[in-house]
């Protein structure tokens, strides 16, 4: 601190704090919280139900349908997309990189879901798997032979 005004701080020059402020300034910051490394753990779905069946919905963007894989493991379904990370950036000039790489994964609970009969398709970005519901049908009656 400098003289007698307390509220007064030394700023050091910090070149990397620069050529941030330089690319908010140039390219805006609006798209910082959907960044952010909370939101790229996994990825949106919906689940509707659709009386005997649910509709699982799940936004995979930008992910070709080879690098998504579906697993059952007793009652649970694991959904998973993988991109892989561009390494060479030699022939080109990266002024900003946002799009992310790795491997996202959500799983499901399908205790309640005839597993055998799932359905999925994977249109424009856009999983869709048709999970129907078990049957609820009560055993016949019948007759017991006593021993």
């Amino acid at each position: 601190m400098y003289g007698n005004n307390r509220n007064q701080q030394m700023r050091v020059y910090d070149p990397f704090r620069e050529m941030e402020n330089l690319q908010r300034s140039f390219f805006g910051d609006s798209f910082s919280n959907f960044f952010s490394p909370q939101s790229l753990s996994s990825f949106k779905t919906d689940i509707t139900d659709e009386g005997d069946h649910y509709l699982l919905v799940s936004d995979l963007p930008g992910f070709d349908k080879q690098d998504i894989t579906l697993q059952l493991n007793g009652d649970t379904l694991t959904i998973q997309a993988k991109r892989e990370a561009k390494t060479d950036h030699s022939d080109e000039k990266v002024v900003r990189m946002e799009r992310s790489y790795g491997v996202y994964s959500r799983q499901f609970n399908v205790s309640e879901i005839d597993t055998d009969n799932i359905r999925a398709s994977y249109e424009n970005g856009v999983l869709s798997l048709r999970l129907p519901k078990k049957s609820t049908t009560l055993p016949q009656s019948r007759m017991l032979e006593i021993e």
